[in-house]
């Protein structure tokens, strides 16, 4: 990919999984209940599955977890993070290597199943990584993810627009541009996935300040990464003007503040003969005047 085209810095975001890999326990509770409600989609496919790939597996919360209907799926897991790598295989037990979500080093129709974690939102060719995923998905194969949507983070994303053109004069950039789900939808389909779904759900979580929740992000691996941030530290005095913005523009009564998390699921499938096929336009067998009048007597 040609680097002018780049938004993240891919070496950054694996040296802030590296650093915070052997604490993260203490920060992964959106991951364990984002996984959570993945395996819960999982569980709702009838099919059987053989071989599953876990891609971007952070600590391996979805290998904690156990299907209830499919308890016997050979996984594979990889974090783009050799520390969280170690970390995953430890607690899974399953193979686990050290790969980068944007060269899926597999070959084609290797897996029935792809998951993956609130981790393609820091991927630069997403189109690209999920054409790469539908290759190495079998046919009829099914590919489920979670990742950040566009409204994440927007109180804190407000706060810090407000405290640097206050404090610093200018905006530099600090956050992740987010997916909207009209756009996983579209890219599901761009990438060759058949079926394809894409929903939204938002999630609350309360701290005391921002300061905390900044901290959180930091214990996530969720630190900046763009490719044009500043790479200097962040003045003491646009952090806490940006909490005390935060605070005053979103805080609740009891002084608290909500942080809003869009966690995006997109579910695709390799295509197969046999799946359910719309309609080609203008093979319908009811004429649509006749439907409505039928309605209306």
């Amino acid at each position: 990919m040609n680097t002018q085209n780049k938004v993240f810095d891919r070496c950054a975001v694996k040296k802030h999984r590296n650093r915070i890999a052997h604490n993260f326990s203490k920060f992964d509770f959106l991951f364990v209940e984002s996984a959570s409600r993945l395996y819960e989609r999982i569980d709702d496919i009838t099919r059987p599955f053989k071989t599953g790939l876990d891609l971007g597996c952070h600590g391996g919360e979805l290998g904690k977890l156990h299907s209830k209907r499919h308890p016997n799926i050979q996984w594979v897991r990889s974090d783009l993070s050799i520390n969280f790598a170690k970390l995953a295989a430890y607690f899974t037990n399953s193979p686990t290597l050290a790969m980068d979500e944007e060269v899926i080093a597999f070959k084609d129709e290797a897996f029935d199943i792809i998951i993956s974690n609130l981790s393609l939102h820091w991927v630069n060719d997403l189109p690209g990584t999920l054409s790469q995923l539908r290759r190495v998905l079998k046919p009829d194969g099914v590919f489920l993810a979670t990742l950040l949507g566009e409204e994440t983070l927007t109180e804190l994303r407000q706060s810090f627009v407000d405290a640097e053109i206050e404090i610093e004069n200018g905006l530099s950039p600090r956050f992740s541009p987010f997916i909207e789900i009209k756009s996983a939808g579209n890219l599901l389909v761009r990438a060759g996935f058949s079926l394809p779904v894409a929903d939204i759900e938002k999630v609350t979580i309360s701290y005391p300040n921002a300061l905390t929740l900044m901290n959180d992000l930091r214990g996530m691996g969720e630190s900046n990464a763009h490719t044009l941030r500043k790479r200097t530290f962040s003045r003491r005095s646009t952090l806490i003007r940006a909490a005390d913005i935060y605070r005053k523009k979103f805080g609740n009564a009891d002084g608290r503040i909500n942080a809003t998390f869009d966690i995006i699921c997109i579910t695709g499938w390799a295509p197969h003969e046999n799946q359910q096929k719309p309609l080609r336009p203008g093979s319908g067998t009811i004429n649509f005047e006749t439907a409505l009048n039928s309605k209306q007597t």
